[in-house]
């Protein structure tokens, strides 16, 4: 059986359940490397795909017999079937923050389960620490977002579009990686002051200040970086901010370690922006894995301690509603005594 799979049934043990309904297909492609539409069941004996006819082949050309999982194809299950999978179980856990109301009576019903337990993030949890797979597959698509940036710096010129480098930051990665891991963000000129500004029509000109943040899958595993870089030059009244943001980035940076604990982190950050009159207005960073944010979450609402391997990022902004904004972020690795930076594209003034 597989080391994830393994852990999940160790746990289980330890909760005292006898068998779980995992329905997140994010939890489903950690635990099983599969990627598509199914339902995962752990059962006394068995670990259980149920999926359809349209995916079958796909599943059985990913999984391995060291994975030990049968695949069900959803035609061929009975009422019977169903009702037995979970016979003499008696506490059974699900995803409560995943499956709707009914989703969760539709489970009783089918399954005849006389208790289903809350299982609390379980999974959620686990995948905040990465293995060396996780960390290599994110690592390959920070590399090639570092690739993807040197060569938009090339590209970009005055008079195009922000969605003209959207759409050309959007082909790179279909061409070297799995797509984008969110949707693409450039922002130029006032529209940098919107933290999650949409590419529009707006045109890049001289001595613009241009945002973009970027990301792409390997493997299923994300990359995300911003930088703010500027056009012809780097205008005075931006300087100053620019400078504070890049400090706060470096120094938490060098704060990032085991132990670190997220909402002091975060609280730095936003003491020495209100001391120049300014707002941290997003969290100081999120993890970042099979989604592109996902626990653990650097914010001032967050108490929680970082640990070895996760892996995060580390993106403070500044926005000044109708004017500018600038936010530096890189997707960090923490390690036992520090921290390593998986995105190594220049930060210092970039001019264009």
């Amino acid at each position: 059986m597989n080391s994830k799979l393994q852990w999940l049934r160790n746990t289980m043990n330890s909760l005292d359940l006898q068998g779980i309904i995992i329905s997140n297909p994010v939890n489903i492609k950690y635990l099983t490397n599969i990627d598509a539409e199914g339902i995962l069941l752990l059962t006394r004996k068995d670990n259980i795909f149920i999926t359809d006819a349209r995916y079958i082949e796909h599943v059985h050309s990913i999984l391995t017999l060291y994975d030990e999982i049968i695949v069900y194809d959803l035609k061929d299950i009975s009422k019977d079937d169903y009702e037995n999978f979970f016979l003499f179980c008696e506490n059974v856990g699900f995803e409560e923050y995943y499956v709707t109301y009914a989703d969760y009576k539709e489970m009783i019903r089918k399954y005849k389960i006389n208790n289903l337990v809350e299982t609390e993030h379980i999974i959620e949890k686990q995948r905040m620490i990465k293995d060396k797979d996780e960390i290599s597959n994110i690592a390959k698509a920070c590399n090639i977002t570092d690739d993807c940036f040197k060569h938009i710096l090339n590209y970009i010129k005055p008079g195009m579009t922000e969605k003209q480098i959207a759409k050309e930051i959007d082909e790179y990665y279909n061409i070297n990686a799995e797509g984008v891991s969110f949707d693409t963000i450039v922002a130029s000129g006032e529209n940098t002051s919107k933290p999650h500004a949409i590419p529009t029509d707006r045109k890049i000109k001289e001595k613009d200040i241009i945002t973009i943040d970027m990301g792409c899958k390997v493997n299923g595993y994300c990359s995300d970086m911003t930088r703010t870089f500027f056009v012809g030059e780097v205008l005075e009244e931006v300087k100053e901010v620019y400078d504070l943001v890049l400090k706060n980035q470096l120094q938490t940076q060098e704060d990032f370690k085991d132990g670190a604990n997220t909402r002091l982190l975060t609280k730095m950050v936003e003491n020495d922006f209100k001391l120049h009159n300014y707002d941290l207005v997003h969290s100081l960073g999120h993890g970042v894995g099979l989604e592109i944010h996902e626990a653990p979450y650097i914010s001032y609402k967050s108490d929680t301690q970082l640990k070895e391997n996760m892996v995060v990022t580390n993106e403070p902004g500044i926005y000044i509603p109708g004017k500018f904004g600038v936010r530096i972020e890189d997707t960090v690795q923490i390690t036992k005594f520090g921290s390593v930076s998986l995105t190594n594209s220049k930060k210092d003034y970039i001019v264009i």
